[in-house]
């Protein structure tokens, strides 16, 4: 994995995107953010900025290393001439399919033969998404959890066609990252991970929308009860509460009703109300996003 040297993220703009970014530029890798609109990748900056400045406070990286990562990041919202140049493509934009393709058909007509193609998807095929190019040997899922800097794991997922040489190049970069990763050998709707939180994440909606307790009291029940570092409706809200109604119809296509997103959380959703980035979910953040 020494020849990778330059790696693009795109949807640099987004929550998980900056963060992924982050990590690659603190592991001493030349990063570009890609995405539509240069204020969208201003904003991810900003938040790269912050994020390193916290840990300086909290004593994981020093000043110059933080520095160094920092100017390790450039931005663009030119794909192709990106994609010309890197040496590895993550992308991490809304979860829509069809979105996700374009953008691979469209990284794959300029980059390098060799270039490995990974999806930050947390449900979709990847074996649809790889049917888009035609390298598709080269397209893997790196399933990233929420903030990237902090969590520990990246869950790979092979298609249908994924090479084994790139299973090992993509466990090999993870390990430069300083992550720890588990494999999803079935390119089956939301892997092992989704699949694992969104269920519980429905059922934690359906409690508190039978009025059997509040949001908070069933955050902290698994904080305290199975010592879960954050409680299932506080991870919808961090991830996104739009973004989980369209995860959750997608599992609900597949695996039936007990992954369908209840009133409630239609509600929030219909209201604009999509949790950490809005400053109001099934909890109020105020302004501490």
């Amino acid at each position: 994995m020494s020849d990778i040297n330059k790696v693009m993220v795109v949807g640099g703009g987004g929550q998980m995107g900056n963060g992924i970014a982050q990590v690659a530029a603190t592991a001493g890798l030349e990063v570009t953010l890609v995405d539509l609109a240069q204020d969208d990748l201003d904003r991810g900056v900003r938040r790269i900025e912050k994020s390193l400045e916290r840990m300086v406070r909290a004593g994981k990286l020093g000043d110059a290393d933080a520095k160094e990562a920092r100017d390790r990041i450039t931005t663009s919202t030119d794909l192709e001439s990106t994609a010309r140049e890197t040496d590895h493509a993550i992308e991490t934009i809304v979860e829509d399919v069809d979105i996700k393709r374009e953008v691979f058909r469209r990284m794959d007509s300029v980059a390098r033969p060799e270039v490995i193609l990974a999806s930050n998807t947390s449900q979709f095929a990847i074996s649809r998404i790889a049917s888009a190019t035609g390298r598709a040997d080269r397209v893997i899922g790196t399933h990233w959890f929420n903030p990237p800097p902090v969590m520990n794991l990246i869950e790979v997922i092979r298609g249908v066609e994924t090479s084994d040489e790139t299973v090992a190049a993509t466990l090999a970069l993870a390990e430069r990252y300083g992550k720890e990763t588990i494999v999803c050998q079935k390119d089956t709707q939301g892997f092992l991970t989704s699949r694992l939180i969104m269920s519980f994440i429905v059922e934690a909606m359906r409690i508190v929308e039978e009025g059997i307790a509040s949001p908070d009291d069933v955050n902290r029940a698994c904080k305290l009860a199975f010592n879960h570092a954050m409680g299932p409706l506080e991870t919808a809200d961090l991830g996104g509460l739009d973004t989980f109604v369209k995860a959750a119809a997608a599992m609900t296509e597949h695996y039936g009703d007990r992954f369908r997103a209840t009133q409630g959380l239609r509600a929030l959703v219909n209201a604009g109300h999509y949790g950490y980035k809005t400053g109001r979910g099934f909890s109020d953040y105020g302004d501490a996003r």
